[in-house]
């Protein structure tokens, strides 16, 4: 009978992997291209599986292109191999801009942006799993210090939670960082693009949060509309900052020279979205 069961299970994936790279043939090529450390189950050791990330990158490149109307200036910035790190400001109530940045980096350097994600997301039901199989990792430190030693692109928001759920009236106003990416690029001697995206704190307006007392999610947005409105992302990629220049990788270990290479990726993030603002001409166009 178990044979019998795993032998269905396993024409049941092969006929899923022949549909699905029949339907999402375009997005799979994009993915193909990019290096997979299969582990010996189809997964790699976070979960990621370049089939399912398929299927999000072939919902997420139409909002790409037709809803959001992503404009992206300075890829070539963005390192085509080797450790690095794009640090970003977040924003926008959910988590559009992460999907974004993830989308443009895959269709514009081919390479695949590990998401970091915040302490709660892993413990989410099916929502973790989901971003796993597309390359998001829990932000632990085992975690990222793997896939820098991997070679891997980290994709890092220091602001966590408190940029996402910013008043209307404070956007664009950088939160406080965290200092996480400033450490593992001095200690792991790898550089970091500041990401500027506007467009992405008009999308979703907050009218109130609901606090969450029996679960890991801080809390519950209420949002002014149900969908995200249409507006235009501009997503600036800037020149790397080699945090680690004139540092030895003990050097992470103290809190004042982690703390001014943290202020520098901020001020150099801050000036992106300044400079993206300037040059926007309206917030749909």
């Amino acid at each position: 009978m178990s044979v019998g069961l795993a032998m269905l299970q396993s024409l049941l994936g092969r006929a899923r992997r022949r549909v699905a790279s029949a339907l999402w043939a375009e997005p799979l090529e994009h993915l193909r291209s990019i290096p997979f450390r299969d582990a010996g189950h189809g997964y790699d050791v976070f979960g990621y599986e370049p089939l399912h990330a398929a299927l999000s990158l072939s919902l997420l490149e139409r909002l790409h292109r037709y809803w959001f109307r992503v404009q992206s200036h300075g890829t070539e910035h963005v390192p085509r191999q080797g450790p690095a790190l794009l640090v970003g400001n977040h924003a926008g109530t959910l988590p559009f801009d992460a999907m974004m940045v993830w989308t443009d980096v895959i269709l514009q350097c081919r390479r695949l942006p590990r998401a970091v994600a915040d302490y709660f997301v892993p413990s989410l039901p099916y929502v973790s799993t989901m971003y796993a199989r597309s390359g998001v990792v829990g932000g632990s430190a085992g975690n990222v210090r793997a896939l820098l030693e991997a070679g891997e692109l980290l994709l890092i928001f220091p602001e966590g939670v408190p940029g996402i759920v910013k008043p209307f009236r404070e956007r664009y106003r950088l939160r406080e960082f965290r200092v996480g990416h400033a450490e593992l690029a001095i200690r792991h001697q790898a550089p970091v693009v500041p990401v500027g995206i506007v467009g992405a704190e008009e999308q979703m307006p907050q009218v109130a949060r609901l606090p969450v007392r029996m679960s890991s999610l801080p809390y519950v947005p209420i949002p002014l509309t149900p969908l995200p409105l249409p507006v235009r992302y501009h997503i600036h990629y800037g020149e790397p900052l080699c945090l680690h220049e004139g540092l030895r990788p003990e050097d992470a270990d103290d809190p004042e020279v982690v703390h001014r290479a943290s202020e520098r990726v901020r001020h150099a993030v801050q000036a992106l979205v300044d400079k993206g603002l300037r040059l926007r001409k309206g917030v749909f166009r």
